[in-house]
C-alpha cells in the first residue's frame, strides 16, 4: 500500500453503477439486438459497435432506416428504453464483492452516494430489487446535473450531501475519463477493472491512486482506510 493509502482517512464514497456496483454493461452493448429480435429480425455483425457512438435517438432511426422497421423512431426509442428498463429490474446482478464491500463501509460510518450517468429511475430500480438502495443516501445523475463526468460537479455534489471533503472522500469507477476527472478535483479515486472497458485497464491503474481487478479488494483496502 502506498504512503497516499496510509495518509486517508476515508468519511464519504462516490460509487459508479455500471461496470462498478453492477455487471449491467452488457445490456448497452446488445439492446438494439434484443430489440430487433422481439421484431424478428436478425442483428448484422458488429451492431453494438455501430450502436456505441449513437445517442438512443440516433440509434433508433438507424435501426429503423436499414432494417426497414414499420416502427416510428419515437416507437423503436421506446422500445430499446422499455428493454432497458425491464433488464435493470429483473436481471442486473450486482458484481461480486459489492454487498460485502457496502456492508463493511456502512459499519463503518462511511456515507455513501451514487454518481452515473445512466437513469435514475433504472439505477433505482436495480438497487431496491438487489436490496442495495438502502446503503446510499442519494444518487445523482449527469443528466439532472447537467454535465457529463468530465467535469467534476456530479462529485462535487455528492460530496456536498454527504458533508465531506473531496481528500476524505473515494469515487469508486470503471470509467479511466471520469478517474482523471475525480483526480484533479483533489478526490481519492479507486479504479475498477470491468470487461467492457479492457482496452482503458492499463491506463486506468496508471490513473487511479488505487486500481483494483475486483470489488472484493476494494473491500479490504477501503477497511484499512477507514481504521
Amino acid at each position: 500500500m502506498n504512503d497516499k493509502t496510509k495518509k486517508r482517512c476515508i468519511r464519504g464514497a462516490i460509487f459508479d453503477v455500471d461496470g462498478t456496483l453492477l455487471d449491467s454493461m452488457k445490456i448497452w452493448d446488445n439492446a438494439g439486438e434484443r430489440y430487433l429480435q422481439s421484431r424478428g429480425r436478425q442483428a448484422e455483425p458488429g451492431l453494438s459497435r455501430i450502436l456505441f457512438s449513437m445517442s438512443l435517438a440516433d440509434g433508433a432511426t438507424y435501426l429503423k432506416e436499414t432494417y426497414e422497421l414499420p416502427e416510428t423512431t419515437g416507437e423503436i426509442h421506446q422500445g430499446i428504453l422499455d428493454i432497458v428498463d425491464a433488464f435493470y429490474h429483473d436481471e442486473a446482478q450486482a458484481k461480486a464483492g459489492v454487498r460485502e464491500l457496502l456492508e463493511a463501509l456502512s459499519a463503518k460510518g462511511v456515507a455513501m452516494t451514487i454518481a452515473t450517468s445512466s437513469d435514475k429511475r433504472q439505477i433505482r430500480s436495480a438497487l431496491e430489487h438487489l436490496d442495495m438502495a438502502k446503503y446510499f443516501q442519494e444518487i445523482f445523475t449527469c443528466g439532472e446535473v447537467g454535465v457529463s463526468k468530465n467535469e467534476p460537479v456530479i462529485f462535487h455534489q455528492a460530496a456536498a450531501l454527504m458533508g465531506t471533503a473531496p481528500e476524505d472522500t473515494c469515487v469508486v469507477e470503471d470509467g479511466l475519463y471520469a478517474v482523471r476527472t475525480a483526480n484533479k478535483a483533489g478526490y481519492f479515486t479507486v479504479g475498477v477493472y470491468d470487461a467492457s472497458s479492457r482496452d482503458d485497464w492499463q491506463d486506468l491503474q496508471k490513473e487511479a491512486d488505487l486500481a483494483l481487478e475486483s470489488l472484493e479488494d476494494v473491500q479490504r483496502i477501503i477497511e484499512e482506510l477507514t481504521v
